[in-house]
């Protein structure tokens, strides 16, 4: 049970922080239209990690709800992954960053809709229309910007360069996803020719032998965590109990 709760947590958290991340494009993204697609994307990913803290708070039994696993747990007690807590930086990061977790993402829940747990599998196949989405849409601006003019394609180079350190994380399994056989290695196969058939239509080179930064899963994250979390949970600490 342990590990379930590990890892429906970790699932929830790489949803709500990549979440809480586009959603500070608001009413800042280069056109109205695009400012509404990521705006989008940030409450798809935020409705996803509604469901799965639901799960766990009922998997704990404790007490726990949604809100309290989303709002007053610290830095160390989440498990997402280090690419989703990434700044922003310019559209080219956020594209590259939205691609490269959404690639990720689409497989994962490809796979989990026949996990043995019911309401894993039911999570990852309402979902999967959205985050298909995602990735159709990601991979459209990496082409664009990748292979369109020299500032966009420098600006792709510096988004690899400031991202891909962080990919390798996605497929080393932390010690609940060794529990519960998630098999990452088929997963990795599948991420990385996708990634290397879109990169290569953007012109984009694809690194190999970089070193790669982990801990996200079993707690152990940049600073960038706790610049999210002093926004998201800033209402819940200053106000406890707070309704709207």
């Amino acid at each position: 049970m342990s590990a379930l709760i590990d890892y429906t947590l970790h699932l929830a958290d790489n949803a709500l922080i990549l979440g809480q991340r586009n959603s500070e494009w608001c009413g800042h993204g280069p056109i109205l239209e695009q400012d509404i697609a990521i705006t989008n994307i940030s409450l798809d990913l935020i409705g996803q990690s509604r469901s799965l803290y639901q799960y766990a708070a009922q998997l704990k039994a404790d007490g726990s709800t949604e809100d309290s696993l989303a709002y007053l747990r610290t830095e160390r007690e989440f498990k997402n992954c280090l690419l989703a807590e990434q700044s922003n930086g310019d559209w080219a990061q956020t594209m590259l960053r939205q691609f490269l977790f959404s690639c990720y993402q689409f497989y994962l829940y490809k796979y989990l809709q026949s996990n043995p747990d019911k309401t894993i599998a039911a999570i990852a196949e309402k979902s999967l229309k959205e985050v298909s989405y995602h990735l159709r849409w990601s991979s459209e601006w990496v082409i664009r910007l990748g292979d369109g003019t020299e500032e966009s394609r420098n600006r792709m180079l510096t988004a690899i360069d400031e991202l891909w350190r962080y990919t390798g994380e996605l497929f080393i399994a932390a010690p609940y996803e060794i529990e519960l056989n998630i098999d990452l290695a088929s997963l990795k196969t599948e991420w990385d020719n996708k990634v290397k058939a879109v990169m290569e239509e953007a012109t984009l080179p694809v690194p190999e032998k970089l070193f790669m930064q982990t801990g996200g899963k079993t707690g152990t994250h940049t600073e960038q965590l706790g610049y999210i979390l002093s926004d998201l949970q800033y209402m819940q600490r200053a106000y406890p109990g707070c309704e709207w």
